[in-house]
């Protein structure tokens, strides 16, 4: 199905229930360090339930691992605040990567910069600065879910 990277995470509710989402979605998460908490963090365990041993999860040391081992033609969409583009202009395909930054801060500007032609946002009222990580997540993973089960039919 999909790939869920998450750069840096620092919340460990959000990363617990994006794994439950993974698995929902027999999706991958992808992890990459450094992490603002440990797996082993009760709060994580707690909001993945006793999930978090069912997802496929990948751990990268740093982003620029990551990014090279997830370079072209491997499809690389970053999840931002800061460009135009609606997510739902874009046509999902099977094994997308949708790459999220850590909740304070986002993904670094020179990340965004030299992926500038991948960058998606949820668009929101003039007055919200933002989503929740799990839910801006959510909303991405299933509208690629959405489009693939209508392709098919």
């Amino acid at each position: 199905m999909f790939n869920i990277a998450l750069v840096e995470p620092e919340i460990p509710p959000n990363t617990g229930n994006i794994a439950r989402l993974c698995l929902a979605t027999g999706s991958r998460l992808h992890l990459i360090k450094p992490l603002g908490f440990s797996v082993d963090d009760r709060n994580l365990q707690r909001a993945g339930m006793d999930y978090w041993k069912q997802v496929e999860i990948r751990y990268w040391e740093n982003l620029t691992e990551f990014e090279i081992a997830t370079d072209s033609p491997i499809r690389r969409f970053l999840f931002t605040t800061k460009c135009e583009r609606p997510y739902w202009d874009e046509d999902f395909q099977n094994e997308d990567y949708f790459v999220f930054g850590r909740e304070t801060r986002g993904l670094p500007e020179s990340f965004l910069h030299s992926n500038s032609q991948s960058c998606l946002t949820i668009p929101m009222a003039d007055n919200a600065r933002s989503l929740n990580l799990a839910t801006a997540v959510a909303i991405a993973l299933f509208e690629g879910v959405r489009q693939l089960h209508f392709r098919r039919g």
